[in-house]
């Protein structure tokens, strides 16, 4: 079983870009694919810029960013990817949107033993797994946002991922990652989100029938739980339109109403309301030329 050494990431949101990061810190050849020259510009910057707090804050010497930066690049074409021996999926959460993307990441790989991988967040991989020739080649791998930061990683076989492939990417995460893994079965939510959601909405539920304002809400979680943040101010965090899809596809498997997306959160992303990316979610977060004036 040969080690993994080159890397494709498809999307360079926040959860992409992360995964690029942490890939190129640890020495891999990571190229990253997103859809036009504007989305590669806006990701570079996001991850380039994230290389330099880290040096800012000590965590990476100038010498080791310089490293990390010259083992990225950037392609608008997936069919670049055709030499990676792993591809990580990080577009939105979109079960139509990321089956595409496997779809075709599938048809470019010519290493048939390429691992193809997803970070969603609720979708079952089954379903992923269907749009590829190689289904035991398919597996759910996790990250949690900041992925630079944070330590865990889920991974997710499906009835037909093989255990071949489930070793590998756990000791590729374990060993060259440096990071935690738990094994999840293939249900939505998986372990972390199926514990979380329920205690976000909730929180948004609480709001919404006026038993208390947003902020009382997050101060009694910190305050009362020693939680480092509260629900409401996690849901910024992530993004309210993320919460409501992972929501809405654990709703679609359990039918169980603690799952179901708010109508007050409904109603939120309908206004673009999404929480830090947009400056205002549950809470506001002016720009630095807002916070100036």
């Amino acid at each position: 079983m040969s080690e993994i050494e080159r890397v494709g990431v498809v999307g360079a949101g926040l959860m992409g870009a992360g995964i690029a990061e942490v890939c190129a810190r640890s020495g891999c050849d990571v190229l990253v694919v997103e859809q036009n020259r504007d989305a590669v510009e806006l990701g570079s910057r996001r991850l380039l810029g994230s290389l330099d707090r880290a040096v800012r804050s000590g965590k990476l010497t100038t010498a080791e960013r310089e490293q990390a930066a010259w083992r990225l690049r950037w392609s608008t074409d997936l069919g670049d990817l055709a030499d990676r021996q792993l591809v990580v999926e990080a577009v939105g959460e979109d079960e139509q949107l990321k089956t595409d993307v496997v779809g075709t990441v599938c048809k470019v790989l010519t290493d048939r033993d390429a691992v193809i991988a997803s970070n969603t967040s609720s979708i079952p991989i089954m379903k992923l797994a269907t749009a590829t020739d190689r289904p035991g080649n398919v597996v759910g791998l996790h990250f949690f946002n900041p992925v630079p930061v944070m330590p865990l990683v889920e991974v997710v076989g499906s009835l037909t991922t093989s255990p071949r492939t489930r070793d590998r990417v756990e000791s590729f995460v374990t060993r060259r990652l440096g990071k935690q893994t738990i094994r999840a079965t293939d249900r939505a939510g998986f372990v972390v989100n199926a514990l979380l959601v329920p205690y976000l909405l909730a929180a948004v539920r609480m709001v919404e029938s006026g038993t208390a304002t947003a902020a009382d809400v997050d101060a009694g979680m910190r305050l009362g739980c020693a939680h480092p943040m509260g629900p409401l101010e996690l849901c910024d965090l992530i993004g309210l339109d993320t919460v409501t899809a992972i929501a809405e596809s654990m709703y679609a498997e359990y039918h169980e109403p603690l799952y179901a997306p708010p109508p007050l959160l409904r109603r939120m992303v309908e206004a673009g309301l999404y929480g830090r990316k947009t400056g205002r979610g549950f809470h506001p977060y002016p720009s630095k030329k807002e916070e100036a004036a």
